[in-house]
């Protein structure tokens, strides 16, 4: 990766950890709020969010490649068993901790203490997943290789 393109990512995330900052998506109240149903500010930006994207992500598929010039992959991934309750655990720390990844850093960022605390568990979870993987992947029928990742 050439050294202009990863400069233009850095500048590209600081400007999406800034809406996202500005926008209320990392600020825990807000997040518990959307999840209990009671403020759906956060549904207008996600649904912004994929408004945006999606005609972003068709040009993209058209073209046939990513912004640094390597062939896209927008293929399904395959489904199986252990989606569910990756997503169930997913959803779970992110209405817990009010972070998903994204706005984990944002957090940080911020200097919020909570987001160094949900930092550490997410990659404590990635590293158990690691090594659990193995033992998980007959029973939940997970591909084997980078396809189920």
């Amino acid at each position: 990766m050439k050294n202009k393109e990863r400069l233009s990512f850095l500048i590209l995330g600081g400007i999406f950890g800034w809406i996202l900052s500005r926008s209320g998506a990392s600020d825990y109240d807000y997040i518990q709020r959307m999840f209990l149903l009671e403020d759906f500010q956060l549904f207008g930006i996600i649904g912004g969010a994929v408004a945006f994207g999606a005609p972003v992500l068709w040009w993209l598929k058209r073209q046939g490649k990513s912004y640094g010039g390597q062939p896209l992959d927008l293929s399904r991934k395959p489904y199986h068993r252990g989606v569910i309750p990756g997503g169930i655990l997913f959803g779970v720390g992110w209405s817990i901790t009010g972070m998903c990844p994204g706005p984990i850093l944002v957090n940080m960022g911020e200097g919020k203490w909570t987001a160094f605390a949900a930092f550490f568990g997410a990659v404590c979870g990635a590293y158990l997943y690691g090594l659990l993987r193995p033992s998980m992947s007959r029973f939940l029928q997970v591909p084997q290789g980078d396809q189920g990742i």
